[in-house]
């Protein structure tokens, strides 16, 4: 077992990184000032992606890995609710060009790229865990910062900061941290919402309120059979005024694992050496030649500051 802020022993099992790649480039457009390459296109987006995502397969070193990005927002979960994410302000010009930089880059870097159409790089990344063969599977390793994602951890899945310290939410942090196991985090989000994806909860139940529901009564289903006995009353009333809410909610936060994702083998994930060339040739036609392969040992202090890298 693993805690938080600390690193296990390197073992001789493979290793996978997924990388939620929409969350790892909004992070490095907010975390650096703006910079231009010398014909005007804004590249600090894309400057801070390679960096933290240099700096996690250092750090990690992986036997595999992919990047998956959002395609679009389902139209099930837009249909459950209108509201679903609208508090988001739309993605910056300044950063939605940099998108097609950053997959020039993984292409150089010789890096999977995984997407489906009209869907979220969360469920992608479930249906990616779900769907490769389990059979000598390596360990998994989300690089993403989105609760959303507890739901999948185990025995072999855990969750991995995108900056800091090198640390791991396995299913025992999970538990930990929430209240509640992997299997329950579903129940435990629908009961609390989500306001990263302007997700209403039930009005008066936060996280510790939710847990210790769901601690006494093991499932929502079996919750719904015992309301008369929650208390406060109070408590009772919001579950009994808010079930149909938690009801949707649960359908809301429930990650799809039945995607139609492609690549369908881990050896399609190994790790490559990418071509010299093909670095070399991308980071001067964006004039970032300190991060020529032989230079992309450490990023500088400052930097490091500013994408929150350092220990």
């Amino acid at each position: 077992m693993t805690t938080e802020g600390r690193e296990t022993p390197p073992s001789c099992r493979p290793r996978c990184l997924l990388f939620d790649g929409h969350g790892l480039l909004y992070r490095a457009f907010f975390a650096l000032p703006v910079m231009t390459a010398r014909d005007g296109r804004h590249t600090h987006a894309l400057l801070g992606f390679v960096r933290m995502l240099q700096q996690l397969l250092r750090c990690w070193s992986p036997t595999h890995a992919a990047v998956a990005f959002d395609a679009g927002l389902p139209d099930k979960r837009m249909r459950l609710l209108e509201s679903y994410k609208a508090q988001r302000p739309p993605m910056p010009a300044t950063l939605r060009e940099q998108i097609d930089y950053v997959l020039e880059y993984l292409c150089a870097a010789a890096i999977p790229v995984v997407s489906v159409a009209g869907e979220e790089a969360d469920d992608v990344i479930a249906s990616l865990i779900e769907r490769l063969p389990s059979d000598d599977a390596p360990e998994i390793l989300i690089v993403s910062s989105d609760k959303d994602l507890f739901q999948l951890t185990s025995s072999r899945v855990a969750l991995i900061s995108p900056t800091g310290k090198p640390s791991r939410t396995d299913a025992a942090e999970v538990l930990r941290k929430t209240g509640v196991e992997p299997s329950q985090i579903v129940d435990w989000l629908a009961l609390i919402g989500d306001s990263a994806d302007n997700i209403p909860g039930v009005p008066g139940i936060g996280p510790k309120t939710a847990a210790r529901l769901l601690q006494e009564h093991g499932k929502l289903e079996t919750l719904w059979q015992h309301l008369d006995t929650i208390r406060p009353e109070s408590i009772q009333s919001a579950l009994r005024e808010n079930r149909e809410l938690v009801t949707r909610n649960v359908e809301l936060m429930t990650l799809r694992r039945d995607l139609a994702v492609e690549p369908r083998s881990w050896q399609d994930l190994e790790c490559r050496t990418p071509p010299r060339s093909a670095l070399e040739d991308f980071f001067n036609r964006y004039d970032m030649k300190s991060l020529a392969p032989e230079k992309t040992q450490t990023a500088k202090p400052e930097e490091q500051g500013m994408l929150g890298l350092t220990n």
